[in-house]
């Protein structure tokens, strides 16, 4: 709730000003069920899940960051930041869910991919005829939706997901979808 983002927030910050941080970042924290929240983690590095804040707030956080590693000024403060609708992020791996979710290593001989929009964006590295390989993380990439609210940001993803067509030279590559309603 509003309320407990809020307190995390104050939190997290309260903590860069503590270690004199100064670049992108992230505090981490996990909330109970009575909504009290602990310290996890801080990562002093832009996170992978930043697609998910960029869609919320309209920040470029990699452009933020370049800025703050040139010694710029920033044209924005924390109160400037305003938090909208909703974004989930799920990563597509090529494993094999039968056999403990090892790689499923061989060519994609098939790749088709959603088309992005401003609901949809895809962060990837791989192309039809890219080679997953064991010696290497065996995710094809980030699927990143956005919504007006947590059910259309899950209503894109859907149909995100069902849009995705990956095939590998012995098998086809499974997706799981779990959504909680």
């Amino acid at each position: 709730d509003e309320k407990t983002r809020q307190a995390m927030g104050e939190q997290a910050i309260e903590l860069a000003k503590e270690v004199s941080y100064s670049s992108v970042g992230t505090v981490e924290f996990i909330v109970d069920k009575n909504k009290k929240f602990y310290f996890l983690e801080m990562n002093t590095r832009l996170q992978v899940e930043h697609p998910v804040t960029e869609f919320v707030t309209g920040i470029d956080l990699v452009e933020q960051m370049f800025r703050i590693a040139s010694k710029e000024k920033l044209n924005l403060n924390q109160s400037d930041i305003d938090l909208k609708g909703w974004s989930i992020e799920a990563r597509i791996y090529a494993e094999n869910p039968n056999r403990d979710f090892v790689p499923s290593i061989g060519r994609l001989t098939k790749l088709v991919l959603p088309k992005e929009s401003k609901n949809i964006r895809l962060d990837s590295g791989v192309e039809e005829g890219s080679e997953i390989s064991r010696f290497y993380d065996p995710m094809i990439g980030k699927l990143i939706t956005y919504g007006k609210d947590r059910k259309e940001a899950l209503s894109y993803l859907s149909f995100a997901l069902d849009n995705f067509l990956i095939k590998g030279i012995d098998h086809n590559i499974n997706f799981i979808k779990n959504i909680l309603n």
